[in-house]
């Protein structure tokens, strides 16, 4: 072979090893992390359809550990914590997270909360409307949706505060106040209030009101951003996951009901008022202006907007400090994984 080939051979090989290089490079076994570490609540939503078939599971290539947490409050001690990866939680807490500056970042919005997250009302204390409650006990978790959305009923319908003794308690914690007749009224989301309903509770107020004066509470998927810029590929993958399970849910709203129902040993009814109490976007949906937006929309968009007016009515309230709330939450929102997604990445 003469010394010119040689060269021209070298060449060619070396051009084809860059190109290699080049080429976005597959998950391989030794990238993987030994577990997932999903925090979720327990309650009857979409993603446990995934949870059922580990759907997530075989997705990844990886084993996800569900954690389960009682509160908002919860989930943003366990991200300080470096105990979870990705959560689904509340608006609320999720914007004081960010507030307080904890390495996460908002991936999805996959829920607005409608009628998920009632007041339910003693009856015998007389508790038949919003202002009834003057007066009386008022159980909430705090630093949750439940939270928010009971102290902006409030401020909405210009109930006097100083006359309504509000209590923070988990929800299991409620319905333990309950049955000993401890409070009179709590904000929570269901399973939870159908057990203050079936032990003398009625509706008082829904979250979906809310929404008439401006008010968005709504349920965030959460990432830590270490993990999510070690595993995009990961991350995309989960929201892939859940527009799947969604999609089966809307498909067989009965049959998905039921399945979630076993799964969490719960009645098939309560699993059913929990999520036709909620409101869902694809994540076709999600890029729209009106949710995370992306490009030039992402910093007007509207959760960007959202998590801003959520942190400021914290901040009136006292639960974060107002020097603490960023000037623009768009900074803390990623909806590059939904677009990847969505292109099947």
């Amino acid at each position: 072979m003469s010394v010119e080939k040689l060269l021209r051979q070298l060449s060619l090989a070396v051009l084809a090893l860059a190109s290699l290089l080049l080429l976005p490079r597959p998950v391989q076994a030794q990238d993987l992390p030994p577990e997932v570490r999903f925090a979720y609540a327990g309650g009857p939503r979409v993603w446990i359809l995934g949870k059922i078939d580990q759907s997530f599971d075989k997705a990844f290539g990886t084993k996800v550990r569900w954690i389960p947490f009682a509160s908002g409050a919860d989930v943003l001690s366990l991200f300080a914590a470096n105990e979870i990866d990705i959560a689904r939680f509340g608006s609320s807490p999720a914007a004081a997270g960010i507030a307080r500056k904890l390495p996460i970042e908002i991936i999805g919005v996959p829920e607005v909360i409608a009628t998920s997250e009632r007041l339910i009302g003693r009856s015998a204390k007389g508790i038949a409307g919003l202002r009834d409650i003057e007066g009386k006990t008022v159980a909430y978790p705090p630093n949750s949706t439940a939270h928010y959305a009971l102290e902006a009923a409030i401020k909405v319908h210009k109930l006097d505060k100083s006359k309504i003794r509000l209590v923070p308690l988990k929800p299991a914690e409620i319905v333990a106040a309950w049955k000993r007749g401890d409070i009179d009224a709590a904000y929570v989301w269901g399973p939870f209030t159908q057990q203050l309903e079936a032990d003398g509770g009625k509706e008082v107020f829904a979250t979906k009101a809310l929404q008439k004066d401006g008010y968005l509470v709504y349920n965030n998927f959460v990432v830590r951003k270490a993990f999510a810029e070690k595993h995009p590929q990961l991350v995309s993958k989960f929201l892939a996951v859940y527009q799947q399970k969604l999609e089966q849910y809307q498909r067989d709203p009965e049959g998905s009901t039921r399945a979630i129902a076993e799964h969490l040993s719960i009645p098939v009814e309560t699993a059913r008022l929990v999520l036709t109490g909620l409101e869902y976007a694809s994540l076709k949906d999600q890029l729209a202006p009106a949710y995370l937006g992306q490009g030039a929309s992402a910093a007007n968009a509207g959760i960007a907007r959202a998590a801003k007016d959520t942190a400021l009515f914290l901040a009136e309230i006292g639960e974060i400090r107002r020097a603490d709330v960023p000037e623009s939450y768009a900074p803390a929102i990623n909806s590059s994984y939904v677009v990847r997604a969505l292109a099947g990445q």
